[in-house]
């Protein structure tokens, strides 16, 4: 059983994966911007490392390590078109 620390670590991943998720639902945050895949990225490579560690759960780590890794290609896209039109 994880710590209490260790729980609530994985809850601040998931808040930063769902609160990312629901603000681009109501047009509060934009998906094109850094701050939303940055969250979305740390947020799952929380989740991702709270997959393999205590447990191994193989269907997880495959979940999270795709979610990181369309946050750091969305991430490196969105830079580049920002750098493109300076």
């Amino acid at each position: 059983m994880l710590s209490l620390g260790h729980q609530m670590f994985q809850l601040l991943g998931a808040m930063l994966i769902l609160v990312a998720y629901v603000a681009h639902q109501f047009k509060l945050m934009n998906p094109d911007k850094a701050l939303y895949n940055v969250m979305n990225g740390l947020g799952s490579a929380i989740l991702g490392f709270y997959a393999i560690w205590p447990r191994f759960q193989a269907g997880f780590v495959v979940l999270e390590v795709a979610w990181v890794a369309v946050s750091i290609f969305a991430l490196v896209r969105s830079n580049r078109r920002k750098h493109a039109s300076v």
